[in-house]
């Protein structure tokens, strides 16, 4: 009744834990990837509403107004009333 045990390899062996490890790694970098993105989610409605008070900061002191988010210029917004005169 003795069977004889039989093996791979070492190099198979080797490489057999060497793809498993692979996916272990590329899994612990998903969960890694999907934790960031969480935070990352529930971080914007928080960025928004900063910038909705900065946004309304600037409009107490400028009025309704375009500012250019690259040069900080200001134009002027043309009233309702007076798109429809033109």
């Amino acid at each position: 009744m003795n069977k004889k045990v039989e093996k791979i390899t070492d190099e198979q062996l080797k490489e057999l834990q060497g793809h498993v490890n692979t996916i272990n790694n590329a899994q612990l970098q998903l969960g890694q990837l999907e934790s960031q993105k969480h935070g990352v989610v529930n971080a914007i409605p928080q960025l928004q509403v900063k910038l909705k008070e900065f946004q309304d900061k600037l409009e107490e002191e400028y009025g309704k107004v375009s500012i250019n988010i690259q040069d900080g210029t200001i134009q002027e917004i043309p009233e309702a009333d007076e798109q429809a005169n033109t």
